[in-house]
């Protein structure tokens, strides 16, 4: 049995040339902080393996310290080295559904930055059906940020006009991918030694993880 991907918010209505890719590559080299689409809704991408970055991001944002950021990676292979163990659960989603909207939490390496890791040891990664956002992950050769463009308790952004709104000047890059449609945000699935379960109920829905999981004889 297979799933279908969903294709959905992968257009850019503007341009992404190789100079506005160089450009917000370097601003992220740089320890900026760059807003861009996602599948879902717009981000905001800072090196995650860079402390001063994520300070400058949890600065922006008004993020609580203490709550971990998701990432994005350029493929499967760079998102699973952030983990200490990658579960056979894991690969089968990834398989299934990458790139697209489904984060995964897996246990973490020990040498993560702390803002990165969760409650219980984990990091949650996804890649992106976006061509942007993989792009951006792909030139830095790092995994990238992948918090909502909107302040602490605001509302995701789905246009870029959203995200200028919330930040300004404050951002030095911004990345235009025209009005995103998404109604909802990546699915959270952890997998760990314990199993699997859903942290967060996303665009790809509860059923369809679980189908996905139970073809393959892990439920």
């Amino acid at each position: 049995m297979t799933f279908a991907r969903d294709d959905v918010d992968r257009q850019s209505n503007a341009p992404f040339d190789a100079r506005s890719r160089d450009r917000a590559i370097e601003a992220l080299r740089s320890g900026e902080v760059v807003v861009y689409p996602t599948e879902t809704f717009y981000g905001m991408g800072a090196d995650a393996l860079s402390p001063a970055a994520l300070d400058r991001l949890f600065a922006l944002k008004g993020r609580e310290p203490g709550k971990p950021v998701a990432l994005i990676a350029a493929d499967a292979r760079s998102a699973f080295e952030l983990a200490r163990e990658v579960p056979e659960a894991a690969r089968r989603l990834a398989d299934a559904f990458w790139p697209g909207p489904l984060t995964l939490v897996l246990p973490a390496r020990d040498d993560l930055p702390a803002p990165l890791i969760g409650p219980d040891g984990g990091v949650g990664v996804r890649v992106s059906s976006h061509p942007i956002a993989r792009a951006l992950a792909a030139g830095l050769r790092r995994p990238i940020t992948a918090t909502s463009a909107n302040l602490a308790g605001g509302q995701p952004a789905s246009t870029l006009g959203e995200a200028r709104d919330a930040f300004g000047a404050k951002v030095k890059v911004y990345l235009e991918g025209g009005r995103l449609t998404a109604t909802a945000p990546s699915t959270v699935v952890a997998c760990d030694h314990d199993g699997w379960r859903i942290l967060r109920a996303g665009a790809i829905s509860d059923r369809v993880v679980a189908a996905a999981l139970s073809v393959e004889g892990l439920r």
